[in-house]
């Protein structure tokens, strides 16, 4: 296809008709909160999602055995020996609290200057009903579909996808064979390429505390009691090295080394370096890694130890005179293949046992495994080579993203390929205020979708 410009984009969304039927739907989904972490609407939407495919004409099961429904919406082809496409998304979003900044009301979707905004329209609603278009226009225009489309869609992904594991079990035969899952969302890059990625890095977090004494103690003993602030400081402290690397005995004899051909993608393509990061955050400290193929292959195949907040001892105005009876740590180490979250939760209980720091309680909080695909797989490098017709700058080929979501879990269940591509920009600020997607982003996503849809003819 010839490539659009934004405005004449922009034109043929606003001049097609389900296109615009659609975004009416995804009016209507980006107004019914449906936020798992504080059970919110998710029985309303999947519910508005099941009549929403159904009135398209698919077959639609809702299984609200668990917290959140899953909903399943499959599109049959008539061929006998036709393939399946799974469209794996998710209805649940972060909340939108006062605690974030909105021009206008992050549940109210609204437009300005060639952009939507609302709390979902990249993560991940405006997918849903972008690829839901796409199916339509596909059966409007063309006729019966050449591929079978199934569309997952669960409840609790933004909660580490509570109960998923166990949906997909009780449906795994009526979901198999497949040939390929496309995963609920992806970005363009800075340079205006479509990124396809395989994979995500998976994550275990956990709580870390101390309990020194029954209450805080004069400091004037600083010098001969040991404070719970200070035990648990050099806890963590012995847990990382200044560099970044790891110090837990057992985390990197388990990672599974990357290929020569993910490493060949990451040198290709991936953007990201320690420059560009201290432009972009405005960073005040020195980076971990500087070299680039250091750099590379540390942020997309290696394991990461990061604290997410500290607690401890008197924060007032003031001064206060204290040693901290008690010490608290939100922690989370990001991982890769080869490392899962029970086992690395025993290499820190043990590191912690061993190094003399038993008064450090450890808790479990949540984990997720990650996943890397073969973007050598035919049915994936299809969707790379068609994307490449719809993007003036091309695409960007990675092999897992640095991020985390239920991909392992997906993949262990279905064992079926997987690539992740969508709407989103560099900017569509996702989890935060004023979440946004292109028109234009939006309705490019539609026609490669219908596209893709061709292929299988």
């Amino acid at each position: 296809m010839a490539f659009l410009s934004e405005k004449e984009l922009i034109k043929a969304f606003r001049d097609d008709e389900i296109a615009q039927h659609y975004f009416e739907v995804l009016r209507h989904l980006i107004s019914k909160k449906s936020i798992f972490a504080q059970q919110v609407g998710l029985q309303e939407v999947a519910a508005y999602l099941g009549e929403t495919f159904a009135n398209a004409g698919a077959e639609v099961t809702i299984d609200e055995t668990y917290e959140a429904p899953f909903v399943i919406a499959k599109f049959k082809s008539p061929k006998p020996d036709a393939k399946t496409i799974i469209f794996y998304n998710h209805y649940d979003t972060v909340p939108a609290d006062d605690d974030q900044v909105w021009t206008n009301d992050p549940f109210t979707l609204t437009v300005r200057k060639g952009y939507m905004y609302g709390r979902g329209v990249d993560d991940d609603k405006g997918h849903i009903t972008a690829r839901l278009t796409a199916v339509r226009k596909y059966l409007r225009q063309i006729g019966d579909l050449p591929v079978n489309i199934t569309f997952i869609m669960e409840g609790a992904e933004e909660s580490a996808s509570t109960d998923l594991e166990k949906y997909l079990a009780k449906y795994r035969d009526r979901l198999l064979p497949a040939d390929l899952l496309i995963w609920e969302q992806g970005t363009k890059n800075i340079l205006g390429q479509l990124e396809v990625t395989g994979g995500n890095k998976g994550i275990i977090t956990f709580d870390l505390s101390v309990s020194s004494a029954e209450v805080d103690i004069h400091s004037k003993f600083g010098a001969v009691i040991e404070s719970a602030s200070w035990y648990l400081l050099n806890a963590i402290s012995s847990m990382r090295a200044a560099d970044g690397r790891i110090l837990i005995d057992g985390i990197y004899d388990q990672v599974i080394q990357p290929n020569e051909r993910e490493l060949e993608l990451v040198d290709k393509y991936a953007l990201e370096n320690s420059d560009s990061l201290r432009r972009l955050y405005d960073l005040r400290l020195p980076s971990l890694k500087k070299d680039r193929k250091a750099f590379l292959r540390t942020y997309f195949f290696e394991p990461a130890l990061s604290i997410e907040g500290l607690s401890s001892g008197y924060q007032g105005q003031g001064v206060k005179t204290i040693l901290p009876a008690t010490a608290k740590a939100k922690m989370e180490m990001r991982l890769v293949p080869g490392l899962s979250p029970r086992y690395v939760f025993e290499k820190i209980n043990s590191h912690l046992r061993r190094h003399g720091f038993e008064k450090v309680k450890v808790t479990y909080t949540l984990g997720e495994e990650s996943y890397r695909s073969d973007m050598s797989h035919p049915a994936i490098l299809n969707v790379i080579q068609l994307a490449e017709r719809f993007y003036r700058p091309g695409v960007s080929v990675l092999p897992t993203a640095a991020g985390t979501g239920p991909m392992h879990m997906v993949y262990e269940a279905l064992k079926v390929p997987m690539l992740a591509f969508g709407l989103g920009n560099p900017n569509s600020r996702d989890h935060g205020g004023d979440e946004n997607v292109s028109l234009a982003d939006y309705y490019t996503h539609i026609e490669l979708i219908k596209e893709l849809i061709k292929t299988y003819e």
